[in-house]
């Protein structure tokens, strides 16, 4: 009997440094915590950030229409220096803002990245959106 005991504390004791290992590795990508939400405005949007990965020096943004997501609308990459909003309007220059055929709503998705000083993504989210919002 105390074999078993044993052998099922041992299944549960490596079960849990598995997902306890999973858990740091999602931390540690940022996986877990990085987030962004917007809110349309002229140029590109207005975008909140939170649990920005430790090490980003930028942060890259690219939408897409998820209803003809062959449309290119592309986005553009700022720097980076702790702050938790991205201004209107902070890469207009290279986005092209949601157009959807007249009286059709489409929904809008930002993939943002986290940029080491490297270049290497130490993080992704996604934000979505609908556009026009009634």
């Amino acid at each position: 009997m105390p074999a078993a005991r044993t052998s099922s504390s041992a299944i549960s004791c490596a079960a849990a440094l598995g997902l306890a290992a999973l858990a740091s590795a999602l931390s540690t990508s940022g996986a877990l915590a990085f987030s962004a939400s917007f809110n349309w405005c002229s140029g590109s949007p207005r975008f909140e950030l939170k649990d920005v990965p430790a090490g980003a020096a930028k942060l890259n943004f690219a939408m897409t229409d998820l209803d003809v997501p062959s449309f290119h609308h592309g986005g553009g990459t700022v720097a980076y220096g702790g702050h938790a909003t991205v201004p209107c309007g902070a890469f207009a220059a290279s986005f092209l803002g949601p157009s959807p055929p007249h009286g059709q709503v489409h929904t809008y998705e930002f993939t943002i990245k986290a940029l080491g000083a490297d270049g290497a993504v130490l993080a992704t989210t996604t934000a979505r959106r609908k556009f026009p919002e009634r």
